[in-house]
């Protein structure tokens, strides 16, 4: 699929790294716990940002083209990825 912000989710996620490499300089130069910890919180929340990037993403796409296209099958299996998809996330 063609996304337009495709640039700037890579950008998202190259950034996401570094702070992971941070982390794990922390972790090895032995870093108070609760800084380390902050920084945890901090790529969580960046991977959340896009995670929910991705999801509009989705459900502007895939999901309304299932709809538009009026294939109750395919309409049925978007519907279902997506419940999968949130089930897992409850977990």
């Amino acid at each position: 699929m063609d996304r337009p912000d495709k640039p700037k989710l890579l950008n998202r996620l190259n950034r996401i790294a570094g702070q992971v490499r941070g982390i794990t300089r922390m972790v090895d130069e032995d870093r108070y716990c609760i800084d380390i910890l902050t920084q945890i919180q901090a790529v969580r929340a960046a991977l959340a940002r896009v995670e929910t990037e991705l999801l509009k993403g989705h459900l502007g796409h895939c999901i309304e083209g299932a709809i538009a296209g009026g294939d109750k099958a395919e309409q049925r299996r978007k519907a279902t990825e997506l419940v999968q998809l949130l089930e897992r996330s409850a977990r």
